[in-house]
């Protein structure tokens, strides 16, 4: 088996995500053309090194991509290889700076949705009112949304872990309507006798049945079908984040938005706007679906001298 190859098995093997994966191989192919194309099992320490030092002195890359890189790398000698030497406990993982989430004012929020329209627009409502992550919201199915208790049900979100979000009654109608457009591209599905929707570990093998049925339907089904990486079989997936993406910056330079925000910036407008409203941090960290309230506090920091909530002495010395 080829070195990519036995990379992505052992990945899948480990239930690693699909982002994951993308990410482990891109690093393995990158060091192995460093090094001549080489194979990794004739190299070690020196070697590592020498790739992860030209990433941070020649590429310039940050903390967290160096970090990235370098657990690619343990990965491949530990798991895939099946070795531990004393370097890799030796090996120094760079420190990731603490950083402030780029944050939106209440008149940005809506300036910005104002811009977003059809699905694009529902998605950005979604995201600034849930607080969930892109990938969280475009991997929606029928069965998590459910109107009558107001909730939106989270399966399988950053960690593999489960959580339980609001529903926002503005959504509501937006939600109703999407779900008939979906509706009809299942249907079409249906009647053509098309391969269900992907499913997530061995339900397909469990419930044959399952990926054809209207509850695991995508609420945001792609208009065509497509190839899964993994699988290779041809079958219609949930929207690609990337479309948004493009959609969302768009609408920021119409805005005119100087700050450097993403979909995932409508996640912190969303944390920070509810602890401005004087909702309790541990409920904010349960909605984000944080382990350790510490990952919550970051939005605090933005609180503390936001608003004029700390007076600066000129303003004093003005008055």
């Amino acid at each position: 088996m080829r070195l990519l190859d036995q990379v992505r098995e052992r990945l899948r093997y480990l239930h690693y995500s699909i982002k994951t994966e993308e990410a482990y191989v891109h690093w393995v192919r990158a060091f192995v053309r460093f090094h001549g194309m080489r194979h990794p099992r004739s190299m070690g320490a020196d070697e590592v090194q020498s790739f992860l030092s030209w990433l941070s002195v020649e590429r310039r890359v940050s903390a967290s991509t160096h970090r990235q890189a370098l657990a690619a790398l343990l990965f491949l000698y530990q798991q895939v290889f099946g070795v531990r030497l004393p370097w890799m406990d030796e090996m120094q993982r760079p420190q990731r700076k603490p950083r402030l989430p780029v944050v939106l004012s209440h008149d940005e929020v809506r300036a910005l949705l104002a811009l977003l329209e059809g699905t694009h627009g529902l998605l950005a409502r979604l995201l600034y009112g849930t607080g969930l992550r892109i990938a969280e919201a475009v991997q929606l199915r029928v069965k998590d949304i459910d109107f009558e208790r107001q909730v939106i049900v989270v399966r399988g979100g950053k960690g593999d872990k489960d959580r339980v979000v609001m529903l926002p009654a503005a959504l509501a109608d937006g939600l109703k309507a999407q779900l008939q457009r979906a509706r009809v591209l299942w249907q079409a599905d249906i009647r053509a006798e098309r391969a269900g929707v992907q499913l997530p570990d061995a339900l397909e093998r469990k419930y044959p049945r399952a990926g054809q049925s209207w509850g695991w339907f995508w609420v945001f089904p792609q208009a065509r079908h497509s190839t899964c990486p993994r699988t290779g079989v041809v079958r219609r997936h949930h929207v690609y984040d990337q479309t948004f993406q493009r959609a969302f910056k768009r609408a920021l330079q119409q805005a005119g938005i100087v700050r450097p925000a993403t979909p995932h910036t409508m996640r912190h407008s969303f944390a920070t706007h509810l602890l401005q409203a004087g909702v309790d941090i541990r409920t904010v960290q349960a909605l984000l679906g944080h382990s350790d309230v510490s990952t919550t506090m970051i939005y605090t920091h933005v609180l503390k001298v936001a608003g004029g909530a700390v007076r600066s002495p000129l303003d004093a010395l003005a008055a």
